[in-house]
């Protein structure tokens, strides 16, 4: 598989050695706005750039209707726009908000206990999420993704929001700290005792090797996708 790498930063890095690793071959390590001469023509692009250019960049790869994975938070307003250009192209879009195979397990646990919980109104629930002080957007695009399964499961919230939870808004404490690849728990707190789910990154590795094994799946599909579909069909 030819793949054509869009946002060649640290993940972009790793996702090429894994990539390789795998058998396949990276024709294109981009960091300019990609064309179709620069992008020499891959199977797959996988887009790891930052929230101010990912959509132009998602926009290009499926106009030439080249397939494309996205790992870029910070940008999901205009997601439904991508979905339709993909769709109008007759190609493939693919949005993760964390690529981890063990992060998308824990999104699974995460709606399954919501649910459990949804009638137990003496829990409290809150989130938190840590990262690195590089990171651009807050919360995190997986810490929203959390969110969203829990608002889905409990009536309780139709929204969330940055800071503690209040009413009916789910809160989400964003801490950037050195060097920290990921860590994101989702606490249930009573006056007695407290539930806690948590998920920590040892490194980027896991993102990468997600993103490569979502990108091997996307190969002869169209329509819009997420991590769900390749986990778990």
């Amino acid at each position: 598989m030819k793949i054509a790498i869009v946002g060649y930063g640290k993940m972009g890095k790793i996702i090429a050695e894994i990539a390789a690793k795998r058998g396949h071959e990276i024709v294109a390590t981009l960091n300019e706005t990609p064309t179709s001469e620069n992008l020499n023509n891959p199977d797959v692009a996988i887009e790891f750039s930052n929230p101010e250019v990912a959509f132009n960049n998602i926009k290009i790869c499926l106009e030439n209707k080249i397939p494309l994975i996205c790992g870029t938070t910070g940008w999901l307003d205009r997601k439904p726009e991508i979905e339709k250009i993909a769709s109008e192209n007759g190609t493939a879009f693919l949005y993760g908000s964390n690529f981890s195979l063990g992060v998308n397990l824990f999104f699974a646990l995460n709606e399954k206990l919501a649910d459990l919980m949804k009638n137990f109104n003496e829990y409290n629930v809150q989130l938190e999420e840590i990262h690195h002080v590089h990171k651009k957007d807050a919360p995190s695009g997986t810490a929203i993704s959390l969110a969203e399964g829990i608002i889905k499961n409990d009536r309780r919230f139709d929204a969330w929001k940055l800071d503690e939870t209040k009413e009916n808004q789910l809160g989400i404490f964003a801490i950037r700290e050195d060097e920290v690849p990921g860590t994101h728990s989702v606490f249930y707190r009573s006056e007695v005792d407290e539930i806690e789910i948590k998920h920590t990154a040892f490194s980027r590795d896991g993102f990468a090797l997600g993103a490569v094994i979502a990108s091997e799946w996307i190969q002869g599909k169209t329509g819009n996708f997420s991590m769900k579909d390749v986990l778990f069909g």
